[in-house]
Formats: C-alpha cells, sequence, structure tokens
C-alpha cells in the first residue's frame, strides 16, 4: 500500500519522535509499506513523521545513487547494496571535517540546497527483529542516515541552511505547504487538510 507523504508545513515532521517495541502493532507491514512508499516516490529514505507516525523509525534503500555517473565504482558498488531499516536510532558520534552535499527531501519536492555535514558517524539502532546494532558509516550512506535520522528528531535539511538561503526559499516552501506544487507521488498538504 502506497501511503501519502506529508508535505512541508504538517506538524508532526517538527516533533522529536517515540521510541517503540517489539510490540508495536502490524510493524512488518508498516515496514513493507514505507519500502513500498519510498520506493514509488524514487528515494533514497524515508522516515516514519514523513508519513504521519511520530515514531523512531526509518528506512534507506540507496540503490537509485548507485546509478550517478560522477561517483567512484566503489561508491556505486557501496550504495547499490546498502538497504536497511533503523529503528530507535541514536547517533552516537559524528566525526570528520564538514562536507557539503546537495541535499532534497521527498517532504519538500523540488527544492535542493547544500547541506554541510560530517562524513563518518557512528549510529545505535535496532533492526526490523529488535536486535541491536551498532556500526560506524562515512560519506553518503553516512549522509542518508543523518539525513533521515534528523527526521526523528524533528530536524528538517531546511533547518540547516542559512538564514540568506532560508529567506530565498520561503515563498517556494509556503506554496509546497499550500499543495501548489507538482509532484508524481501521492502527498498530503497540511493546508490543504486533502490528499492529492
Amino acid at each position: 500500500m502506497i501511503l501519502p507523504i506529508l508535505a512541508y508545513g504538517d506538524p508532526v515532521l517538527k516533533k522529536k519522535a517515540k521510541a517503540i517495541h517489539p510490540d508495536y502493532p502490524k510493524l512488518k507491514e508498516l515496514i513493507d509499506t514505507m519500502y513500498e512508499t519510498m520506493n514509488n516516490a524514487y528515494g533514497v529514505g524515508l522516515a516514519a513523521p514523513q508519513i504521519g507516525l511520530s515514531i523512531r523509525m526509518f528506512i534507506i534503500d540507496t540503490l537509485p545513487f548507485s546509478e550517478d555517473e560522477t561517483l567512484t565504482e566503489k561508491e556505486k558498488n557501496e550504495l547499490k547494496d546498502f538497504k536497511c531499516t533503523f529503528i530507535n536510532a541514536k547517533l552516537l558520534e559524528e566525526e570528520g571535517s564538514e562536507w557539503p552535499f546537495n541535499e532534497g527531501c521527498l517532504s519538500i519536492p523540488n527544492i535542493r540546497e547544500d547541506v554541510l555535514r560530517k562524513p563518518q558517524i557512528k549510529i545505535e539502532y535496532q533492526d526490523e527483529n529488535f536486535e541491536t546494532h551498532i556500526i560506524e558509516f562515512e560519506g553518503l550512506i553516512a549522509r542518508v542516515i543523518q539525513h533521515e535520522y534528523d527526521h526523528i528528531e524533528g530536524i528538517l535539511f531546511t533547518d540547516k541552511i542559512s538564514n540568506f538561503k532560508k529567506r530565498l526559499i520561503k515563498g517556494k516552501l509556503s506554496n509546497i505547504s499550500k499543495g501548489k506544487v507538482n509532484v508524481d507521488y501521492r502527498m498530503r498538504f497540511p493546508n490543504l487538510k486533502k490528499k492529492r
């Protein structure tokens, strides 16, 4: 089942999400639905708050990134094989010199901005079987994880850009919240109160 993705301006996107337990209802179906929703929108990551659930869960599948011609073969191979569900994640460390990368978001369509993030992270999370992992990631995979982790903390990538850039895109953000945007996937707009 494909769910609508919440658009910029929805209050759920700004809330810090709550942890879940193994008895969370229909968790497997929810994870499958999130992957189906993300793939339908050609995304590489999707957090539960983006479908209206303020819970600490996000999914990532970086396969679409592996087709980027500017990447090395090593980077393409790493991205091609990375697919993971993160439950109750805690970012333990972020290290290295910040580097810019042009980010976008399914909840903020048609807007991309350079965001500074550190290249190496260490994260603790549970998988779909609630087994705990502590793993280090780097490069683009680390960046996608940081972006999705921000969602469960109530942070959007537009919160990480300069005030000047925020002023430049203010009108576009307002239009997104009102549903004045063309997308080829289902969205729910906070100032429309109906699905499109």
